[in-house]
């Protein structure tokens, strides 16, 4: 497998799981991985938020970790990058205001690069005016946004051809594996099985 460039859109209250999960996992398989916030330098700092599914009505929130940027946005060319993550949690909401955001995702469609994107992610999508035609799903609440795109709707993680979707962090183990595929990412288990314990 020859390691690719995956960019990663963060920002404030980015959803905890949805940021550091994938971009630990995207480096553990051996991507390089240029995380991202609009008006941020590597080295900076998202404040991250945890989600939750408690049995409320929607999910409720709770502080997460400091998820530390590891490149600097201005620097950021689209052209350079071989697929594009994006996370949920409260992040999208506000990062769509961004016409550069908005550019730098239309970039992997127009390109036909992979694109994965979780829970609110789909918001970046909807404002980028790239769903239409698309099957896809996000956080539930959602629907109508994805509808209203253009898109539609499924309650599942969904590859339709270049873009994977998933509907919030528990979805990761189906997501990931659906966004690995779609990269081309083969993994050698028999590499990473554990050492059996000797007798």
């Amino acid at each position: 497998m020859s390691a690719q460039q995956i960019l990663l859109l963060a920002g404030d209250y980015v959803e905890d799981y949805e940021v550091m999960v994938p971009f630990q996992a995207l480096e553990m398989v051996g991507h390089d991985v240029h995380a991202v916030c609009p008006e941020r330098s590597a080295g900076d700092t998202c404040p991250t938020a945890v989600h939750d599914f408690e049995g409320d009505q929607t999910y409720t929130e709770k502080p997460g970790h400091n998820f530390e940027l590891n490149h600097d946005f201005d620097a950021v060319d689209p052209a350079e990058y071989d697929a594009l993550v994006i996370p949920g949690g409260r992040a999208p909401e506000y990062l769509r205001t961004y016409d550069e955001v908005l550019e730098i995702t239309r970039h992997f469609f127009e390109e036909d690069k992979p694109v994965a994107a979780v829970c609110h992610g789909v918001q970046i999508l909807a404002a980028a005016d790239v769903l239409e035609g698309r099957t896809c799903t996000g956080y539930p609440a959602l629907e109508a946004d994805v509808r209203g795109a253009g898109g539609d709707w499924t309650g599942e993680v969904t590859r339709d051809e270049n873009l994977v979707t998933g509907q919030a962090w528990p979805d990761h183990p189906e997501w990931l594996a659906e966004f690995l595929a779609c990269l081309g990412t083969e993994i050698d288990h028999a590499d990473t099985a554990p050492a059996a314990a000797d007798d």
